[in-house]
């Protein structure tokens, strides 16, 4: 166990608080996703099918604003946004949204040409669109890696226990993670580095499956590994890591394993072949749906620094985790907010935040007094 993580055991052994919460903003209708453009501003993303800014005040007029073009209710909505790492020079923006049908939709956008807090609604290019069989497990994440592809995360396409076994199926884009090339004028073009290029019944675009509905994952922005949230079926919730130096082709295990527990037994179960989760837990205490969070990369509240951050939807629970040079992980409990923890997000300078989907408001992750005292006496 590493320095940092002692020090949060210790805290957390003597019922002291690790973090608390300061209200950004209130206003908000069903927030499922927050990001940045690497400036002071805030993009929420509301389920409805709005982005809205935040720039010491929420912004009354949308960033964008696409309820028509978009199915919301459930596990559908506009559900996720990436800006491309040139923004500030294409005002290239991409959305992941459930349409009318209630099918998965990538589009770019364009940010206005005059107004930098609006975006060109007329500017919308569709860069792919997925069939969802059912209505729930429809992923929504959108995050551009450090190699600059676009990463999107989808669901095994829904009902209850992947009926068509869509997650383990390599010829199927559902229950998979997908790395596209977006820098082309043919919609999106298939990275030669994919592991499943030239792999016949395979699709091109897969960079991993084998996962249920990995709602919510992020990049740690100074090691690039990548941290999988994938919500559970009925008993367990579980956080995959992968490295910076993964290659691709990763089979996380839904539906042979939920968690690091067999769920489907004629499919084999963990035949050696498949990477198990770094976290897991159970549903006690009213937890049900894993909200995958960030490694805090900040500045304000030093003792976080290269704390993994998730919650529970149901639970409101925060929780940080640690990883250690061995790969073992830690993971201590931080806050009960109280609330239905949608989503977090991370500014320009690392700081996190976190939603609360109900109540419709945003915060923003701080370190309280007595955690600050504690670390004058630190040796």
């Amino acid at each position: 166990m590493n320095l940092g993580a002692l020090l949060l055991a210790a805290v957390v052994s003597q019922g002291q608080s690790v973090i608390n919460l300061e209200l950004v903003t209130g206003g908000l209708t069903s927030p499922v996703a927050v990001a940045h453009t690497g400036d002071s501003r805030l993009f929420i993303v509301e389920q409805i099918g709005r982005i809205r800014v935040f720039d010491t005040t929420l912004r009354t007029d949308p960033f964008l604003d696409i309820r028509s073009l978009v199915s919301s209710g459930g596990e559908r909505g506009l559900l996720g946004v990436a800006f491309h790492p040139r923004y500030a020079e294409n005002g290239f923006f991409y959305v992941n949204y459930t349409n009318t049908s209630g099918d998965t939709v990538i589009a770019r956008y364009t940010r206005s040409a005059t107004d930098p807090n609006r975006a060109d609604p007329n500017s919308r290019r569709q860069i792919l669109t997925v069939d969802q069989p059912f209505s729930n497990h429809n992923g929504g994440q959108l995050e551009f890696g450090p190699d600059g592809y676009l990463y999107i995360g989808l669901g095994d396409g829904g009902s209850g226990g992947d009926p068509d076994n869509r997650a383990q199926n390599l010829g199927d884009l559902l229950g998979k993670m997908l790395r596209i090339d977006v820098d082309t004028e043919t919609g999106y073009a298939i990275p030669p580095s994919n592991p499943f290029v030239g792999r016949t019944g395979a699709r091109p675009e897969i960079w991993a499956s084998g996962l249920r509905n990995p709602w919510r994952y992020s990049f740690d922005r100074l090691t690039g590994d990548l941290w999988i949230a994938d919500v559970g079926q009925g008993l367990w919730e579980e956080v995959s890591f992968q490295p910076a130096t993964s290659i691709g082709g990763e089979n996380y295990g839904w539906k042979r394993m939920e968690g690091t527990h067999c769920f489907s037994p004629p499919n084999g179960c963990n035949n050696g072949t498949l990477v198990l989760p770094v976290i897991e837990y159970d549903h006690s205490g009213d937890a049900c749906s894993v909200t995958g969070g960030y490694v805090y990369r900040g500045t304000r509240n030093p003792h976080l620094a290269g704390l993994y951050l998730y919650g529970d939807y149901c639970s409101g629970e925060i929780w940080g985790a640690f990883r250690g040079a061995s790969g073992a992980v830690q993971s201590f409990p931080l806050l009960d907010t109280g609330f239905f923890i949608s989503t977090f997000g991370q500014d320009s300078l690392g700081e996190v935040y976190v939603a609360d989907h109900r109540g419709g408001v945003l915060y923003r992750i701080v370190d309280p007094e007595p955690v600050v005292r504690r670390r004058s006496v630190r040796k």
